[in-house]
Formats: C-alpha cells, sequence, structure tokens
C-alpha cells in the first residue's frame, strides 16, 4: 500500500481557519451557533472551529458531540460499531444554527445519520455542514457548505484524517 500525503497540519490549521470565518460569516449572531462533531476525528475539529470562531467574535461558541452509530444504514453490513457519546450544549440545539462537523465527506450516509439523529434530539433553526475534506462519490443529494479541501479521488482509495488529539499528528493522506 502506497500512501501520499494531501494535506500538512499548516495545511489543515489554514483550512479550519478559513472554515471559521466561513461559519462567522453565515451565522453573525453566534449565541445562536451550535457545532456538534461526529465521532471521532469529527468531534475534535468541531472543538477546534469553536475555538477559532471564539477567537473572531470573542464570545464562546456552542460545542458538542453526535454519536451516529445507531441511526446508520450500514451496521448489518459493517458489524457492530461502540457508540460515542453524544454531549449537547446545555441550552440544546432547538431554533440553533447547528453545524455538524466531519472529517471526511465521501458517500453522505454519516450525514443522512446525523440528521436522522438530530430529528430525535430536537428541532434546530438550520442545520450546516463542515467538513475537512470532501472527496466526492456522493450516493446521497448531501452537500457541504463549509469544506477545507475538495480532495477528488478514487473510490478504491482511502482518504485518512490523522488529528495531534486521536494520532499524535495532524495529516491527511489518500492510501492506494
Amino acid at each position: 500500500m502506497s500512501v501520499r500525503p494531501a494535506l500538512s497540519a499548516p495545511d489543515i490549521e489554514r483550512s479550519l481557519r478559513r472554515i471559521s470565518h466561513e461559519i462567522v460569516e453565515g451565522t453573525p449572531e453566534t449565541s445562536s451557533l451550535v457545532l456538534l462533531g461526529i465521532p471521532t476525528r469529527g468531534a475534535f475539529l468541531a472543538h477546534r472551529l469553536a475555538a477559532m470562531v471564539s477567537d473572531i467574535t470573542g464570545e464562546s461558541v456552542a460545542v458538542g458531540s453526535l454519536d451516529v452509530t445507531l441511526y446508520r444504514d450500514d451496521l448489518a453490513r459493517t458489524g457492530h460499531r461502540s457508540p460515542a457519546p453524544t454531549e449537547l450544549p446545555s441550552g440544546g440545539i432547538d431554533a440553533a444554527v447547528v453545524v455538524l462537523v466531519d472529517d471526511v465527506l465521501f458517500s453522505g450516509r454519516t450525514i443522512r445519520a446525523a440528521l436522522d439523529a438530530l430529528t430525535a434530539l430536537g428541532r434546530p433553526r438550520a442545520v450546516k455542514l463542515a467538513v475537512l475534506v470532501d472527496r466526492g462519490h456522493r450516493e446521497l443529494p448531501i452537500r457541504a457548505d463549509h469544506v477545507g479541501k475538495n480532495l477528488p479521488s478514487a473510490p478504491g482509495e482511502r482518504v485518512s484524517v490523522h488529528l495531534e488529539e486521536v494520532d499524535g499528528v495532524d495529516e491527511v493522506v489518500v492510501e492506494l
């Protein structure tokens, strides 16, 4: 297996900074903003984005995580997964502008599951999607509002996001 680097740590930092500015431009009233990361790496990215949005606005931003395991349509095919905790901000998500945060957007099925999970938890005013990498190959009509990098890839390739909090390094690689 060969590995091709796609994003370095400075590239990831730059992408997240740009996304955070886009989020502020799209939702200037950050008091109604909730960033929900999809575990594992999406949750860490959501916390990074929340810190960056706070740096820009000077206000704290609600952040949490949304486990979608039980809402996936591929559980029977892919085997058992251990659910991660869903952690909502104390104010919940009703009437909030929720930005779902994930590391890689591929088929769209994880995001579909996230939308189902959100429906079970409340009624946001709006839902947006921020991803570090969009690799294409959508199976569902889902599109990200904020993308760090469009990274066209072959269906057989694997795009792996490594983050300092989990993997000890920030990078995105394509495994052939």
